[in-house]
């Protein structure tokens, strides 16, 4: 027990180094909003897919992919249910219009790219990859859909219009799903890329946990520590995304008979802060920015709590 905790706290704890990295690097100037933009790009757009593929194909075999599948069905009705439940209390807490769609946002979604990804490789290894694949698939939906819609809704922008096949546009011309589906689509028809390639695809991949963990460090220093405070629905909010989220898909695991490490792999992505990008979605639609950034920092401090102690009963 006591060394199942030890090693949780000290994968968050890695996790938090790294993230001090790009905080520190952004108080000294190093690191400015157009680093920033070529981290980002570069994580998204490379680093992603490469571990995808490298995740996927050296973890995952042709015959595991039916339960793969089948597995997708957790995240994707989890997520629903906790997005129905995120909604029901913002209107419970009577939030101003500006916050309701931010506050259910950041209840129902987490930050499985910058952050899952690399905790849970740290956590599990490599094998964890294409469970998390899996479970950022799923989370992709909702970020590119509900999400988009819940922040249009709180804020003062004028709503797009949207169509189906642009939210399919959105979600399918992703890298990080197009890596994916290429890890797929190789896995189905047995085919193997050169070892050239591996070694290559290996190389970019053992680049994305620093580089995404220092994004992160570096946002949070954007967003301001400092300024944070915990306005009305920022508890709760915290208290859904940390521990009702991750209780909701361990009931889904279980209907689903998804055991192992799938099981705590999805558990530990549902158990992740708020996503970034529902901050950067408040901004640009006229929300309330400021309560964004306050629920995305305190729930990524919160995880230094939470991680260890979720280990301990995952076992």
């Amino acid at each position: 027990m006591v060394q199942v905790l030890l090693h949780a706290f000290l994968a968050v704890f890695m996790i938090f180094c790294l993230m001090a990295v790009g905080y520190g690097l952004g108080l000294l100037g190093w690191l400015t909003s157009s680093e920033k933009k070529f981290l980002s790009r570069y994580v998204i757009n490379i680093a992603v897919p490469m571990n995808a593929v490298v995740g996927m194909l050296n973890n995952v075999g042709h015959d595991q992919l039916v339960k793969l599948g089948w597995m997708f069905c957790v995240p994707l009705i989890g997520i629903s249910v906790c997005l129905l439940f995120s909604t029901a209390a913002a209107r419970i807490l009577r939030l101003p219009k500006k916050r309701q769609g931010i506050f259910t946002a950041m209840a129902f979604l987490s930050n499985t790219l910058f952050i899952g990804l690399p905790l849970s490789t740290e956590l599990f290894g490599e094998e964890a990859v294409p469970y998390v694949m899996v479970y950022y698939f799923g989370s992709s939906i909702y970020t590119q859909t509900a999400a988009v819609l819940l922040m249009e809704h709180a804020g003062d922008a004028a709503p797009e219009v949207h169509t189906p096949g642009q939210f399919l546009k959105d979600i399918f011309t992703k890298p990080p799903i197009l890596g994916c589906i290429t890890a797929v689509l190789l896995l189905v028809f047995d085919l193997h890329p050169p070892v050239l390639f591996m070694h290559f695809a290996e190389y970019l991949s053992a680049t994305l946990t620093p580089l995404a963990l220092m994004y992160s460090g570096f946002v949070i220093y954007e967003l301001g520590i400092r300024n944070i405070r915990f306005e009305k629905g920022i508890l709760p909010m915290l208290v859904f995304r940390l521990i009702v989220s991750p209780l909701i898909c361990w009931g889904f695991c279980r209907l689903f008979g998804v055991t192992g490490l799938a099981e705590k792999v999805f558990i530990v992505e549902a158990a992740l802060p708020v996503v970034t990008q529902i901050t950067v979605m408040a901004g640009v639609y006229g929300a309330d920015e400021k309560y964004a950034a306050d629920g995305t920092i305190l729930s990524t401090l919160g995880i230094f709590i939470t991680i260890p102690l979720l280990m301990l009963l995952l076992g």
